[in-house]
């Protein structure tokens, strides 16, 4: 009796389960991973795509390989729709069971993990402990974004084919999350290959999340291509004009191998330097206009890509005054 007693407290204590509850995943009939990581079950409380990215080698952390989520692709004709020049809807949470792709959604909340905190949610200055989302209040969540690869095979994307086109700031927060869509072209027969990712500003561990979708580009898509080869984005918070515009790749770092964003030291507030998805790398709010081989804004101008422009900070300034 004992012995189980230990056996049971060990398993509680486990890393994968213990934190669980403090980590967040875009969730969407279209993503990789959905049912889980055993062959054949539909596992309906799977987080196993929600554990985060740290300290790993490059083929480990890429596309959640870690767990073998990258394995698992999305049902037959199931994408993650991307209206050109619109927006979609994915659910953010910490488990599977708290999404509308569980248990006829008779789980869901107003937040990830199925609760709705009618009396507000933290204090507004301690990290948050009732939902672990890695802040201490909404203006303060670092932003998240959606990468796309004009490619169907999951295998042929890489860093410099997979583009961000949207990025949300404030999240992740409440369940449901609503992304622009720029002017993006339409996706070969078999579909693209997009990513959901998230770097934590602070709150614990500083690691990063990806998770693999199979999407689509719907209504009315664009005639411009990507201006591949993406470009890493790099800090310049306190440099707008130095920010990397055009086509840049996803963040990764804080990883054994494949980092692309190296950051030490303190911001301008300080606090330790996290590379997010908002103005400190050079990311602006909303669908990501400056990504086509023609134009800056809309693929239909003659401005090359990727040149230096001073990027808007205004966006993230709730954020950063908040940490003042």
């Amino acid at each position: 009796m004992l012995s189980l007693h230990i056996s049971l407290v060990l398993a509680l204590c486990a890393p994968h389960i213990r934190l669980a509850a403090a980590h967040m995943a875009a969730w969407h009939h279209g993503m990789y991973c959905l049912n889980g990581t055993r062959p054949g079950v539909d596992d309906q409380d799977t987080s196993a795509i929600v554990h985060p990215l740290f300290n790993l080698a490059k083929d480990d952390w890429w596309f959640h390989h870690v767990d073998g989520c990258d394995e698992f692709p999305p049902d037959e004709g199931d994408f993650l729709e991307l209206p050109a020049n619109g927006n979609f809807t994915v659910e953010i949470a910490v488990n599977r069971a708290f999404t509308s792709l569980s248990y006829g959604g008779s789980r869901v909340g107003l937040f990830g993990d199925g609760k709705d905190y009618t009396e507000g949610l933290g204090n507004g200055v301690d990290c948050i402990g009732e939902l672990q989302i890695h802040t201490q209040n909404e203006s303060m969540a670092a932003g998240t974004a959606f990468a796309i690869s004009y490619t169907s095979n999951i295998a042929d994307v890489t860093p410099e084919n997979l583009v961000v086109f949207t990025t949300l700031s404030h999240t992740p927060w409440k369940m449901l999350a609503t992304y622009q869509v720029p002017n993006l072209p339409a996706c070969p027969v078999g579909g693209c290959i997009c990513a959901w990712g998230w770097v934590p500003n602070g709150c614990g561990e500083p690691n990063m999340y990806m998770t693999p979708f199979r999407c689509t580009v719907t209504g009315t898509p664009g005639t411009s291509a990507l201006a591949t080869p993406a470009v890493a984005p790099r800090w310049c918070e306190d440099a707008p004009k130095s920010c990397v515009s055009g086509a840049k790749q996803m963040v990764y770092w804080n990883q054994r191998e494949g980092n692309n964003v190296w950051v030490e030291g303190m911001d301008k507030y300080g606090r330790p330097k996290s590379p997010g998805y908002n103005s400190v790398l050079g990311f602006g709010d909303g669908a990501q206009t400056d990504i086509f081989v023609k134009g800056m804004l809309d693929g239909t101008g003659d401005a090359g890509a990727n040149v230096p422009a001073e990027v808007d900070s205004s966006a993230h300034q709730v954020v950063l005054q908040v940490r003042s």
